[in-house]
């Protein structure tokens, strides 16, 4: 149950305070972490495109909070493209899970409107990065942007298993051989994230 690739285990949680958990009593204290194998159950899988999700998140909001934890559910989140481009729909789901950021059809808020989650996400955002964050309190922004064809290419590792000529071992292999490049991917995160302050 839940055998999955031994990379996964080794990729640091993302820690948040989220007032609304502590609010409702969901979480003591209002701190917890989430797991990158949370975010590859939401999603189904792991590849390029969540991995760089999870990653642009997590050096986004360190960025963003420092040593304070971030607080979920206080981030603006908008995205460059489109929700049907470049997979931006799934990265947007990412973003969702880890900040709590929602476009219509999140949580409210309860009456009094505290905890108000709507809205905080957006795409076809007007900015010169792939994503930016920015903290409702403050209003600091940082942006972020994912370059994984500087060490990846993860379409060559699809087409070698479906292509006509796909051989029994390129098949055979295919699953750990993308595997291991998403793995790459977290392995070589500095090469393909870069942070703009």
């Amino acid at each position: 149950m839940n055998a999955h690739p031994s990379y996964i285990d080794t990729i640091e949680p993302i820690v948040l305070y989220d007032e609304l958990a502590e609010f409702l009593g969901a979480v003591d204290g209002g701190m917890y972490s989430v797991e990158y194998f949370e975010i590859v159950k939401m999603a189904g899988h792991s590849c390029a495109t969540v991995a760089g999700a999870w990653l642009m998140a997590a050096h986004g909001l360190g960025a963003l909070y420092g040593d304070e934890p971030p607080r979920r559910g206080e981030i603006r989140v908008e995205l460059k493209h489109g929700v049907q481009e470049r997979h931006s729909g799934v990265v947007g789901m990412v973003f969702t899970n880890i900040t709590g950021a929602t476009r219509d059809d999140g949580f409210g808020g309860i009456p009094g409107g505290r905890f108000d989650r709507t809205g905080l996400l957006h795409y076809n955002a007007p900015i010169e990065t792939d994503v930016r964050f920015t903290r409702l309190d403050t209003k600091k922004s940082v942006g972020v942007n994912y370059r994984p064809e500087r060490i990846v290419d993860p379409m060559q590792i699809l087409k070698s298993a479906i292509k006509p000529d796909a051989t029994e071992e390129d098949k055979a292999t295919f699953a750990h051989r993308f595997q291991q490049m998403v793995a790459t991917v977290f392995e070589r995160q500095n090469e393909v994230i870069e942070v703009v302050l």
